[in-house]
C-alpha cells in the first residue's frame, strides 16, 4: 500500500512521542485527593454561540472574552475581560476571570492589580489573597504576606497551601522554631503527610540544622519514595553530610522506577564524581515556590488544570527558573491545546538545566503541531548535534518526518537511533516498527519485512505490528494463512479498534470471502463511522456480495466524508461504473492501521 495520509494512532504507541519530562516532573508530590472540588472553568457556552457585537462595547468585550477562554487563549481572554471592566469595574465575576486568566497567561502586573481589586471588594477571595501573599513574600514583606495568608480560605487545599506558606514566611523572618511549629500543627487528610516532613526538613536545612533536617527528610522519603523532590532532598542531604554511597543508592532506587530521568542522572553523576550538591532550596522564596510547585503539579495530574496553572505561575514568580515547574506549566498548555504558549514556556527552561534537552524536544514537537516543521527539524538537529547520544531527540525527529510523510528520510533517522542499540530489548520494538513502516511506504519492502519481523520478535503480540505485517502479506498474496492468523490475533487484542477490524474485513475481501468481509467491515464502520476509506471498503464488499444498491449507498456516504482527492476520484468512478465482476486487485488503496 502506498500511504496517502499521515499515519493514524501513533500517539497510542509507547515511543510515538518521547518520554514526557513534564509528566516526569509530576512524579513528585502527586496527591490524588488534592483536586477534589476544584473547578475554575469559564461559564459554559453553547456550540452555536457567536460573537456578533463589536469588542469595543461592554457586551462585545465580554463575549469575546468568553470565546477566547473557550479557545483556551488565556492572554486574549484576560485582555477582553480587562476592557469590559472599564465599563463595570466592580463586577466580581469579570475581575475573577481577568485575574485568573492574566495569571495563567503570565501577565503578573495585570494579575496582581486584579487581585488587589478583588481583595478590596471581596476580602475573603482565596486566590486573590494567595496571589497577593506570594507577591509580598517575593519582596520579603513577610508581615504583609501573613496578613493575606490568614484570609486565604478554608478547606484541605487552601489550608495546606496557606499553612505551608505561613511557615516559609516565618523561616524568611528567621523564626525557624515558629516555622516548624506551624507545620507541626497542620492536621488534615493522609496526603498531608509527605508535605509536612518534606517542608519541615527544607526549613531545618535552610537554618543549618542538619540533624533535624536529616530526620525529617528520611521520614518524608519513607512516606513516598517516588516523589522526585523528596528523593532529591534526601539524596542531597546524604551527600552533603558525608554519606555519598547511601545517596547514590537512593538515586538508583528512583531510577528503577523512572529510568533515565535527566535530573536524577545528573545528580548521580555529580555525587559519584565527589562533588557536594547544593541544597534543594537556598531561600525562603524558593521554599515557598516548592509549596506551589508541589501542589500545582499534583492538581495538574488530577484535572484541576486552571488551578494547576495558577499555582505553577505563582511558583515561577518566586523561583523563575525552576525547571520542573516550567515543564509542568508547559504540559498544562499542551493539554488545553495552546501550542504557542507551550513552545514559549518550554523555551524558558534554563540552558544549564539537565531538563533543557527534554524541553527542546517537546518544543520541537509543539512547533511541528503548529505546522512550523522546518523550525522543529532545525531545533532537533541542533539538539542531536550537541548531544549525539540523545536517542530521544533522534526518535522525535524520525516521528516528525514520518508524520510529514518524508518516509525515506524518517527511515534514515530511525536507523541512527537503532545503530545505538547494543542488544535490542522488548522496549525497542517500536523503533523497528516505525522504520519498517517507513521502508514500506518508501517502497523498500524487503527491508520493511525484516524490520516488522524484528519488531514482532521483540514484542510477539503487538497488535499494530501483527496487523501491518499480516496485511502486507495479504496485499502481496503471500503467506495467506499466517497473515490471516496475524490479523485475527490483532483483532482479538484490540477488538474495538476500527482500523484493525477494517484490516480483517479487507483481508477477507482480498481472499474472496465476501460475506466474512461484509460482517467485519460493517463492524469497522460501527467503530469508525466517519472514516471515508472504511465506508468505501464496505461498499466494495457489498458489491461483491451482490448487494449493489447498498454498495452505491455506502460509496455515496464515503464520498460525503471528505476523502483524499485520489480516493475521491476512485469512489466517483465506482459510483458511475461499479466494480469489475472478476475478483482481482482492489479498485481502492488497501488500508492498514499504520500506528
Amino acid at each position: 500500500m502506498d500511504g496517502q495520509c499521515r499515519p493514524k494512532g501513533a500517539s497510542e504507541l509507547t515511543t510515538a512521542r518521547v518520554a514526557t519530562a513534564s509528566r516526569l516532573a509530576r512524579a513528585g508530590l502527586v496527591v490524588a485527593a488534592l483536586a477534589g472540588g476544584v473547578a475554575m472553568s469559564p461559564p459554559a457556552m453553547s456550540e452555536t454561540s457567536r460573537i456578533d457585537v463589536e469588542p469595543s462595547s461592554f457586551a462585545g468585550n465580554y463575549l469575546a472574552g468568553r470565546m477566547a477562554g473557550r479557545l483556551n487563549d488565556a492572554a486574549a481572554a484576560a485582555r477582553f475581560y480587562r476592557e469590559a471592566l472599564r465599563d463595570d469595574p466592580t463586577n466580581l465575576d469579570l475581575l475573577d476571570r481577568s485575574f485568573a486568566l492574566s495569571l495563567v497567561a503570565g501577565d503578573y502586573p495585570a494579575a496582581f492589580a486584579a487581585a488587589q481589586s478583588l481583595s478590596e471588594l471581596d476580602p475573603e477571595h482565596r486566590l486573590a489573597n494567595l496571589a497577593l501573599a506570594v507577591d509580598a513574600l517575593r519582596s520579603r514583606q513577610y508581615a504583609e504576606a501573613r496578613r493575606h495568608l490568614e484570609r486565604a480560605g478554608d478547606g484541605p487545599l487552601a489550608e495546606l497551601t496557606a499553612r505551608l506558606l505561613l511557615a516559609w514566611t516565618a523561616a524568611g523572618s528567621g523564626d525557624t522554631k515558629g516555622a516548624l511549629a506551624t507545620i507541626q500543627s497542620l492536621s488534615g487528610p493522609d496526603w498531608y503527610e509527605v508535605f509536612k516532613p518534606y517542608h519541615s526538613g527544607l526549613i531545618a536545612a535552610l537554618a543549618g540544622d542538619d540533624t533535624t533536617a536529616g530526620q525529617l527528610f528520611e521520614r518524608a522519603y519513607a512516606t513516598d519514595q517516588k516523589a522526585i523532590r523528596v528523593v532529591q532532598a534526601w539524596a542531597r542531604h546524604l551527600a552533603r553530610t558525608g554519606r555519598s554511597a547511601e545517596a547514590q543508592e537512593v538515586l538508583r532506587g528512583f531510577s528503577d522506577v523512572v529510568p533515565n530521568h535527566p535530573i536524577m542522572t545528573a545528580a548521580l553523576a555529580e555525587i559519584a564524581a565527589g562533588r557536594v550538591p547544593a541544597p534543594v532550596v537556598t531561600t525562603a522564596q524558593e521554599g515557598a515556590a516548592e509549596v506551589l510547585y508541589g501542589i500545582g503539579s499534583a492538581l495538574g495530574s488530577e484535572n484541576g488544570e486552571e488551578y494547576s496553572a495558577i499555582y505553577l505561575r505563582l511558583a515561577l514568580h518566586l523561583a523563575p527558573g525552576q525547571p520542573l515547574a516550567i515543564l509542568s506549566l508547559a504540559d498544562y498548555f499542551e493539554k488545553v491545546g495552546d501550542r504557542e504558549s507551550a513552545v514559549n514556556v518550554y523555551g524558558s527552561v534554563p540552558e544549564t538545566s539537565p531538563l533543557r534537552v527534554n524541553a527542546d524536544i517537546h518544543r520541537a514537537l509543539n512547533l511541528d503541531d503548529l505546522d512550523r516543521t522546518e523550525e522543529a527539524i532545525a531545533l532537533l538537529e541542533q539538539v542531536i548535534e550537541a548531544n549525539p547520544d540523545e536517542t530521544e531527540a533522534i526518535v522525535a525527529l524520525g516521528n516528525i518526518l514520518r508524520g510529514r510523510e518524508q518516509f525515506a528520510k524518517a527511515a534514515e533517522v530511525y536507523s541512527r537511533a537503532i545503530a545505538k542499540i547494543t542488544t535490542p530489548q522488548p522496549r525497542d520494538w517500536a523503533l523497528y516498527y516505525f522504520r519498517g513502516m517507513c521502508y514500506e511506504r518508501a517502497k523498500r519492502w524487503p527491508l520493511a519485512e525484516i524490520d516488522l519481523k524484528a519488531a514482532l520478535a521483540l514484542y510477539p503480540d503487538q497488535p499494530h505490528v501483527l496487523n501491518y505485517l499480516g496485511y502486507s502479506w495479504v496485499d502481496q498474496g503471500v503467506h495467506l494463512d499466517e497473515a490471516l492468523d496475524m490479523i485475527s490475533r490483532a483483532v482479538e487484542l484490540r477488538p474495538n479498534d476500527g482500523y484493525i477490524v477494517d484490516s480483517l474485513g479487507w483481508a477477507y475481501y482480498k481472499l474472496g470471502r465476501y460475506e466474512d468481509a461484509v460482517r467485519e467491515l460493517e463492524r469497522a464502520v460501527e467503530l469508525k463511522p466517519n472514516d471515508p476509506i472504511i465506508n468505501d471498503h464496505l461498499g466494495d464488499a457489498y458489491w461483491k456480495a451482490g448487494r449493489k444498491l447498498e454498495a452505491r449507498f455506502q460509496w455515496t456516504h464515503a464520498r460525503n466524508l471528505d476523502p483524499e482527492p485520489e480516493e475521491l476520484a476512485k469512489i466517483l468512478k465506482k459510483l458511475e461504473h461499479g466494480l469489475a465482476d472478476q475478483p482481482g486487485r482492489a479498485a481502492v488503496e488497501l488500508r492498514r492501521n499504520d500506528g
